[in-house]
């Protein structure tokens, strides 16, 4: 099997980047920048094709990087991903042992204050648990999720209209598909700390943007997930915005998501 890392990066050199992430595979690289344009080079062997683009939008790089994936299997990730050396042989013996798996989430190491989830131990990834993982986690059969005909939403992360919640939209999606996810306890690189490009805060918009996608995710539940979420966030998330107003403030998002504001 053979894998190719697909990278969502903006506004970098691109010839530069395979060396900065350590890559030692091959990669389709969807560089968000003020012109269009195509490069490919070898690093270490190994062919890195470079899409530049006038574009913004996460979830635009995303399905770019996707749609042009024809390796065995894929790795999503962000530019600010640095792997440890052999990464790949442990993803491809991962989904080897695995034969029932489409898409494996891998470990990462990350600033403390970006973690949402560490897996401690394998397990299967299910409607209850999906929502912890950042896409530059995921790896995949490639035709897998082509056959699923799975993308990312347009309307979530960064450079979207709503801040955050691409990723969680796509397993979601995976899910809902009958696709077969699963957690495993290696860790092949690690993720080097910057400034959030969306996060302003625990403002208005952040959590009308959360009710936005919670009505995405969980439909005529959005409510009550919602309470779930600011009663287990509040002595972090509520010391500007009450719980009531936060939660009005939700309830607007998920008005927004159906349509009715």
């Amino acid at each position: 099997m053979e894998l190719q890392v697909l990278v969502a990066a903006v506004n970098e050199e691109v010839n530069k980047l395979a060396e900065k992430m350590h890559l030692e595979t091959e990669a389709v690289v969807v560089n968000q920048c003020d012109h269009f344009a195509y490069q490919e080079y070898l690093h270490e062997g190994k062919r890195i094709q470079c899409f530049c683009m006038a574009e913004r939008g996460v979830g635009r790089s995303r399905n770019q990087a996707l749609m042009r994936a024809d390796k065995d299997l894929c790795l999503f990730s962000d530019e600010d991903i640095v792997f440890y050396p052999g990464y790949g042989e442990i993803v491809k013996k991962a989904f080897e042992r695995m034969a029932d798996a489409d898409i494996i989430t891998f470990n990462f190491k990350v600033d403390p204050s970006r973690a949402t989830y560490y897996n401690q131990a394998e397990k299967r990834i299910r409607w209850y648990n999906y929502g912890r993982y950042p896409t530059y986690a995921v790896a995949a059969r490639t035709e897998a999720l082509h056959r699923a005909n799975v993308s990312f939403s347009l309307l979530f992360g960064g450079g979207a209209k709503y801040s955050n919640g691409e990723d969680s939209l796509f397993l979601h999606d995976c899910l809902k598909k009958g696709l077969h996810l699963y957690a495993v306890t290696d860790e092949i690189g690690q993720e080097v700390y910057r400034a959030s490009t969306w996060f302003k805060g625990y403002n208005a918009k952040f959590f009308i943007d959360r009710g936005v996608l919670y009505h995405h995710l969980y439909g005529g539940l959005a409510k009550v997930f919602s309470l779930r979420f600011l009663y287990a966030h509040k002595e972090e998330m509520l010391k500007e915005i009450s719980l009531s107003e936060a939660y009005q403030l939700m309830k607007q998002g998920i008005g927004e998501g159906k349509g009715r504001h």
